[in-house]
């Protein structure tokens, strides 16, 4: 999605660290037309795949998670990062380690919203190293749901999460993949 491209090098800005600040346009403030298209963008990459439920991580993925599965028509289910007290009954649970804050969440689902009939598209803001991904994979395989595909909006390409997930035979569609950021700026993969 060239657009991402355009959009990332207009308004993101490469801090120090391996981080991406794209919180004016994609996670902290949403320009909601440009979400819009992500939506459909997703949506038309994953439309033939019988997608049932997309699933994503709080917080940050929520956003464009909701918009693929309204072009999808299907329901959006996010994991939470802590079990609640508004998350009763069974549920399903996976640690997850953050990149971003350097911390392990223990994330959960209720066993209500993932079912065995579900094929289950995986949506997130960025992949980076996988993690957050390989947890919401190990939820799906407890629900003995069946996985269709991930779609990032933004892939750190150089730290390789995506690749691996590839290389295992997963669906993994990113709207740009950054293979290098520094100071001098940043190098999409073609």
């Amino acid at each position: 999605m060239r657009l991402m491209e355009e959009k990332i090098r207009q308004e993101g800005k490469v801090l120090s660290g391996g981080i991406l600040k794209v919180g004016n346009f994609l996670n902290q403030q949403i320009d909601t037309r440009f979400l819009r298209r992500i939506g459909q963008e997703i949506a038309g990459l994953y439309r033939q795949e019988g997608v049932t439920k997309v699933l994503t991580i709080e917080a940050s993925g929520i956003a464009i998670a909701a918009a693929a599965a309204m072009e999808l028509d299907v329901p959006m289910v996010f994991a939470k990062k802590h079990k609640t007290s508004n998350v009763d009954g069974e549920i399903y649970s996976s640690t997850v380690h953050s990149f971003t804050h350097n911390t392990d969440y223990h994330i959960v689902v209720s066993r209500d919203y993932l079912l065995p009939e579900d094929r289950v598209l995986l949506v997130d803001d960025f992949l980076a190293n996988g993690h957050a991904l390989r947890g919401l994979i190990d939820l799906i395989r407890q629900a003995g749901a069946e996985l269709a595909g991930v779609a990032a909006a933004i892939e750190k390409g150089f730290q390789g999460g995506g690749d691996a997930l590839r290389a295992e035979g997963i669906r993994v569609e990113s709207l740009a993949v950054i293979d290098r950021m520094d100071e001098n700026g940043i190098v999409f993969r073609p």
